[in-house]
């Protein structure tokens, strides 16, 4: 999980600085992507501390959680006025996709792992 976290991480930051950059860097907002990936980056560094690494992987889908509900809450009425063309809502509809193939991947991963305990 922590190479996932790391992936994911680093899709985010390329697409929060594509974003800005294709945005004319007039708005701050496009780099939010960036945000959520520099934190789950970090995330993935502490991480490499095998004894942190339960909290810092829970910790990093919790992020990652937070981050998709934000843009869902975001793309959702912006899809439903049929705003797709826009920079920003493709910026948010690729952020969604990926948070949300994370968390999915996350919760797969601690319930691999709880099962993985109970059957030892």
């Amino acid at each position: 999980m922590p190479a996932t976290t790391r992936l994911i991480g680093i899709l985010l930051i390329v697409l929060g600085i594509v974003s800005y950059v294709v945005t004319g860097r007039t708005s701050i907002t496009a780099l939010i992507p960036a945000f959520f990936g520099a934190a789950l980056v970090m995330l993935a560094l502490v991480a490499r501390n095998e004894s942190a690494r339960k909290h810092a992987m829970h910790a990093a889908v919790a992020v990652g959680l937070i981050g998709l509900l934000a843009t869902l809450s975001r793309l959702v009425p912006a899809l439903g006025v049929g705003n797709l063309g826009r920079p920003a809502v493709l910026s948010q509809l690729a952020m969604a996709i990926l948070l949300g193939v994370y968390v999915v991947k996350g919760v797969m991963s601690f319930i691999e792992a709880r099962r993985g305990r109970l059957n030892r």
